[in-house]
């Protein structure tokens, strides 16, 4: 299905706000990021291999007030469409996790997860949604409260990754789990874990081979918006 309009896009005149403010990567135009449109992939020297991006929004927003976050609204376009129209260029297709309001969900044109692991189980349940529906070998995660999020983020995390099972995005001495690269083969190793009981991400990935690969030069990129008061502050 083909996105429509509204989801696809959101405004220039927007993007050139998301450009100026701290967190955004310089190296885009406004045009671009507004369009969002799939650009070809890929550098000199790296894997041609496909890569299915998939957009964690399954959460029950808490902090938020129990709202759906990646459908709240932000400079006019819902949150996860800032994540998608920065993700979606990276990738070869998208896949969103979600389990309320999956309708609305549907309406951004890509396919729509839901946890197979219930009681809304975390973000590792996300993932194992995302891994059964990905196409491709090597899945990309991302949440939906990270409108910011590198524009260079899936090439990095792949030449780093190397035969390992897990490349993780790190600022500092702060891992940050939900921005990942991982193997779909490790599936059944999730599963597993997640039917024992577990649901921590550092524990789960404490069993696989992992890089963590350094984002310290974008180290805003990677804030996400929690509250409606963080909310409302970007919007300034």
């Amino acid at each position: 299905m083909r996105p429509s309009r509204e989801y696809r896009t959101i405004s220039v005149a927007y993007a050139k706000k998301l450009l100026l403010h701290p967190r955004a990567r310089h190296g885009t135009t406004p045009r671009t990021l507004a369009r969002g449109f799939r650009r070809k992939r890929g550098s000199p020297g790296l894997s041609d291999e496909k890569i299915s991006g998939i957009v964690l929004a399954g959460g029950q927003g808490r902090r938020m007030g129990g709202v759906d976050k990646g459908l709240q609204m932000l400079g006019g376009t819902a949150m996860i469409g800032h994540v998608i129209a920065r993700l979606a260029p990276q990738v070869d297709e998208i896949v969103i996790n979600a389990n309320q309001n999956l309708e609305s969900y549907a309406k951004f044109g890509y396919t729509v997860a839901a946890d197979l692991t219930g009681g809304f189980a975390g973000p590792l349940a996300g993932l194992q949604a995302g891994l059964h529906a990905a196409k491709h070998a090597l899945v990309v995660t991302a949440p939906c409260d990270s409108p910011f999020l590198p524009l260079d983020l899936v090439a990095r995390l792949r030449a780093a990754m190397g035969g390992k099972d897990l490349a993780v995005a790190k600022t500092g001495t702060q891992a940050h789990p939900v921005f990942a690269m991982v193997r779909r083969e490790i599936l059944d190793h999730l599963t597993a874990y997640l039917a024992g009981g577990g649901r921590k991400i550092d524990a789960w990935y404490a069993s696989l081979e992992v890089v963590e690969v350094a984002f310290d030069d974008e180290a805003e990129a990677f804030s996400n918006i929690n509250t409606r008061e963080e909310l409302r502050e970007h919007e300034r």
